[in-house]
């Protein structure tokens, strides 16, 4: 069972539509409550003014007073009704006490002087209007929440189509990091808002990353492709020269090198256009690689760890990522160089300065070899590697050994013909 994400976007919209509601029922509360408040208080006043005046007139007329008022003396008064009159402002008729003595004592005194150094004191029941007050309290704050019951679902609701709409974006965003360039976001219909506006620069930011990595893979190919020409009649030329001649040497030696780089880049352009594609077959892994280990002509060590098995994979491929890992761990790393098969993974290890931190951060960069101490080289042979492996299925990945070296790890899908089974290569750019 999925839970919902407490930080996602419609809930917090639900929670601010939430503490508003609550905000302006607060107010509203209290502003009623107040009023309630001041308008039972002057309804009790009203009722013990109007016992006081019939005290007074009947004293006036018999010189008696009805029996809900008292006639005392100041000094029989309780304190709070003594401070009440000595502190009764001028021109009043009389001074009231309120006494409030929760649940259930709610008083309303008064104390009114008279003629002969007395004063008249009455009192009056407050309990009906508190009680009032607070079913009027427990009013608002039930309707505050049958208010929210309703009110915070419709605006998750209410979120809902942005919400797809802001998801949709994400997931788009992410086809395209994973190398799907034709991923686009799409028309927003009739909205025309924030995330209208910025699906339609996204869209228009992957058009131009998409021209543009198509004009450089064009470029590569077509660089690649018109070296080919006189880079062959190079070779011949180099052919012919004398066998025991050193500069004759070294001119074969860089019509070679000068060779693979095409062949390099002409594999580049074909990973980058799509149009390559596994043929697998049933191989014995371990024997594949130390096989191919062996015709590099290093000095790397294989180990197959664990029952040799037969793996279902193209061993053209497997080869070509083999070479370049190899290749890479002597020209950038330091021996001894370690091959080593475990089922259907591949680890290749060398004990050099390991990957630069730019390379394990971003992924090998054609071009780029990351830092000076890793030696010189043209930075395909991992971006091969990396293409190569994508084409496969597989994940290589990159990382430095504690105690030092570089170590690719090329782990061979799981179901055999599945090239999506791990999904884009970790590291690839």
């Amino acid at each position: 069972m999925a839970f919902p994400n407490p930080r996602a976007l419609r809930w917090k919209i639900a929670a601010l539509t939430a503490a508003a509601c609550c905000a302006v029922a607060a107010v509203v509360g209290v502003l009623v409550h107040r009023s309630m408040a001041d308008r039972s208080e002057r309804t009790g006043v009203e009722r013990v003014s109007a016992q006081l005046a019939i005290a007074e007139s009947e004293y006036a007329r018999t010189g008696k007073t009805p029996l809900d008022v008292q006639v005392l003396r100041p000094d029989q008064l309780d304190p709070p009704l003594a401070r009440a009159l000595a502190d009764m402002p001028q021109g009043n008729p009389h001074a009231t006490w309120y006494d409030r003595k929760p649940p259930n004592s709610y008083w309303l005194w008064a104390v009114m002087p008279v003629d002969g150094g007395r004063v008249f004191v009455a009192r009056t029941d407050m309990s009906f209007e508190v009680r009032a007050l607070q079913l009027l309290d427990r009013s608002i704050v039930q309707a505050v929440l049958a208010a929210l019951v309703v009110v915070v679902p419709l605006a998750a609701l209410a979120t809902e189509p942005m919400n797809r709409r802001l998801r949709r974006g994400s997931r788009t965003a992410r086809a395209i990091a994973e190398g799907d360039l034709d991923a686009r976001i799409g028309p927003a219909g009739r909205a025309r808002d924030e995330i209208s506006e910025m699906s339609a620069a996204m869209d228009e930011m992957a058009g131009a990353l998409q021209r543009k990595l198509e004009g450089e893979r064009r470029f590569t190919a077509d660089v690649a492709h018109e070296l080919r020409t006189p880079l062959m009649g190079l070779t011949t030329a180099a052919g012919l020269l004398p066998e025991d001649d050193e500069a004759a040497d070294l001119v074969r030696d860089r019509a070679r090198a000068l060779g693979e780089l095409v062949e390099d880049l002409l594999e580049v352009s074909r990973l980058d256009a799509g149009a390559e594609h596994a043929r697998t077959d049933l191989v014995p892994l371990g024997e594949l690689v130390a096989d191919v280990v062996r015709r590099t002509g290093t000095a790397a060590r294989v180990e197959v760890a664990g029952e040799p098995r037969r793996v279902e994979t193209d061993p053209r491929r497997v080869e070509r990522i083999v070479v370049n890992l190899v290749g890479n761990a002597f020209r950038h790393g330091a021996a001894p160089v370690e091959v080593t098969v475990t089922g259907k993974r591949i680890v290749v290890r060398d004990h050099g300065p390991g990957y630069p931190a730019a390379i394990l951060a971003e992924g090998p960069q054609r071009f780029r070899t990351g830092s000076a101490e890793r030696g010189g080289g043209h930075g395909l042979g991992l971006t091969i590697a990396l293409g190569q492996a994508g084409v496969l299925g597989a994940r290589l990945t990159l990382a430095n050994a504690a105690d030092g070296g570089a170590v690719a790890t090329l782990d061979l899908p799981p179901d055999a013909g599945s090239p999506a089974a791990f999904g884009p290569p970790a590291g690839a750019s």
